[in-house]
């Protein structure tokens, strides 16, 4: 038990090196593997506000207007004031974001093979619960 920690660090550092090659190897080195988060509650909600964001990938408002900003400045999404409150900004995906999804659903298929390759469905599913435990 004393080893948890290390062994999610491990994992998790597994994955990025995964995902920064991926990126590369499909010509989006410009993006990091914590722009993921992002991009995924964008390709289900297709607009959302900072503070949502903040809010479901767990992360600061600086920490996300400084991801959305590179995001943005690369031309994945862009802001739009909403339509119904001109006070709020929505985050919607640009034609280059939505473009960016095949690509994006192929790295994140062939993420989860690559972790889940030496386990079995029913290992899997174990892992899963547990974690969600500790969280």
């Amino acid at each position: 038990m004393k080893n948890l920690l290390s062994l999610i660090a491990k994992i998790h550092e597994k994955g990025n090196r995964f995902i920064i090659k991926e990126l590369k190897k499909n010509g989006a080195a410009e993006l990091a593997p914590s722009h993921g988060d992002i991009l995924i509650y964008l390709y289900m909600n297709k607009k959302m506000t900072m503070k949502d964001i903040a809010q479901k990938i767990n992360r600061t408002k600086p920490t996300v207007t400084a991801l959305i900003n590179k995001l943005e400045k690369l031309g994945y999404l862009k802001r739009e004031v909403s339509s119904q409150d001109n006070r709020y900004t929505n985050i919607v995906l640009t034609k280059k974001g939505e473009n960016f999804k095949p690509v994006f659903e192929k790295i994140s298929k062939d993420l989860n093979e690559m972790l889940y390759k030496n386990l079995s469905a029913e290992e899997a599913d174990i892992l899963e619960k547990l974690l969600r435990k500790i969280i």
